[in-house]
């Protein structure tokens, strides 16, 4: 019989230093992606861009993270997961020094387009990595833990990114930020390999499935495209919301560019923390009563997020001495990430070991390119048209396109039980792994 490595005691506490060391990767992640939004006033000013122009390059990096993830998740469902993952944090680390050497608009665009060649490597094969050391009962909460990892780095590279860019200069930011990433990709490449399905119920089994066609069938699957739908449209929202934020701060309530960056920093983190690990525990809790449960939480949130970041974003900072715009706005962000580990679990769940690095890739390329790589450029340009009003821009996108992630997200209720039990009987009437397909890489 071929062993579970992910039932024995030493597994289990190996598992937890993997997903320690993902969280860390993920963290590093979203501070080298957003610290160039804490540095935007002051980019803006070195190279005399627009909203728009500087917008346009979040949607460069998003373009190019979506499209990369084609090959890096089809290496991901045939390779070696950890070099996968180790490859791509070596080359954003080294794209995010580079950008802090950027001399032209054309030079930052650049480098800012490469770290989303690294960023596309890691997250496919992570995803698929962790699904293999932990079991469908613990997959929201584990998927939760490590998109933790992202609100902590959003936060420091908003708050972080701002305080070094005002007092020692925006290029210092992303040295700071480039790094640590170097470490980590170390620790990466000497991740144990586990063999794909070792914490399904049946066990591993021999995967062959990446394929052209099985890849484009995965939006057969209604429960994922259901998934890959509402996220498009949240991350819309998300990534418009999270990359003006703290230039809104400052020029709709007069912060300095590190205290808009600070508070931009805080709100997330707090906010993005107690919704994601909410989000996981409460979708595996009530998934013990109903399969709907991941989604259901999702659902919930973006409904609740829409009517609180109408509030917020037309709300004073105070009213007297009672805080108004930041505990709406924090308790917006609770609710937008409560979808974090509940939706990224329910993507590995219906869908075959063989290719949940290619589920993640699509959900990537979809949501990516319909949803927030033109976002930033989109209110960037509204906000122009507007006459530079990015609040405005805000309150137009955000609500509506909250309450069609909604709807898009409920189109799954009807066949998330379906494609879970039909993945798990596919999986099942495989042939086991023999002893020596077994060995350990």
């Amino acid at each position: 019989m071929v062993p579970n490595l992910d039932n024995s005691p030493v597994a289990r506490g190996y598992a937890k230093y993997v997903l320690a060391v993902m969280v860390g990767i993920n963290f590093l992640n979203y501070m080298d992606r957003w610290v160039a939004s804490a540095a935007a006033t002051s980019i803006e000013k070195e190279f005399h861009l627009s909203n728009s122009q500087f917008g346009l390059i979040g949607t460069a990096f998003l373009l190019v993270y979506a499209v990369a993830a084609l090959p890096f998740g089809y290496w991901g469902d045939r390779g070696v997961r950890k070099t996968v993952i180790g490859v791509g944090v070596t080359i954003w680390s080294l794209a995010t020094l580079f950008t802090g050497f950027a001399r032209s608009y054309f030079q930052l665009f650049l480098s800012r387009a490469i770290v989303g060649v690294g960023e596309a490597s890691y997250y496919p094969s992570g995803t698929s990595l962790m699904s293999d050391y932990f079991p469908k009962e613990l997959r929201g909460r584990v998927m939760s833990i490590w998109n933790a990892g992202s609100t902590i780095g959003i936060a420091v590279g908003f708050a972080g990114g701002g305080i070094i860019a005002e007092k020692f200069g925006w290029r210092t930011a992303f040295y700071f930020a480039a790094a640590p990433g170097l470490l980590f990709a170390l620790l990466a490449f000497a991740f144990r390999e586990p063999l794909r399905g070792s914490s399904e119920s049946q066990g591993p089994r021999p995967t062959g499935d990446v394929s052209l066609r099985n890849f484009l069938n995965l939006m057969r699957i209604p429960t994922l495209r259901a998934t890959i739908l509402a996220q498009t449209l949240l991350y819309f929202v998300l990534a418009s919301n999270a990359f003006w934020l703290p230039t809104v701060l400052q020029r709709r309530y007069g912060l300095s560019e590190s205290g808009a960056g600070l508070l931009s920093g805080v709100v997330i983190v707090v906010g993005g923390l107690i919704g994601t690990l909410a989000g996981g525990w409460l979708a595996d809790r009530r998934a013990q009563k109903t399969p709907t449960a991941h989604l259901e939480v999702g659902i919930v949130g973006f409904l609740a997020g829409a009517l609180l970041i109408t509030i917020a974003l037309l709300s004073p900072m105070t009213i007297g001495p009672v805080p108004i715009f930041v505990p709406v706005f924090l308790a917006t962000v609770v609710c937008l990430y409560l979808y974090a580990g509940p939706f990224t679990a329910l993507s590995q769940n219906v869908v075959s070991p063989g290719l949940r690095a290619s589920a993640v890739t699509m959900t990537l390329l979809v949501a990516h390119i319909l949803g927030d790589s033109h976002s930033t450029y989109d209110v960037g340009l509204i906000s122009d048209w507007l006459g530079g009003n990015l609040q405005a821009a805000l309150l137009i996108t955000s609500p509506t396109l909250l309450i069609l992630a909604a709807v898009a997200a409920a189109t799954g209720l009807k066949t998330v039980k379906t494609d879970t039990e039909a993945m798990e009987t596919d999986w099942a009437t495989r042939p086991a792994t023999t002893p020596a397909q077994a060995i350990s890489r």
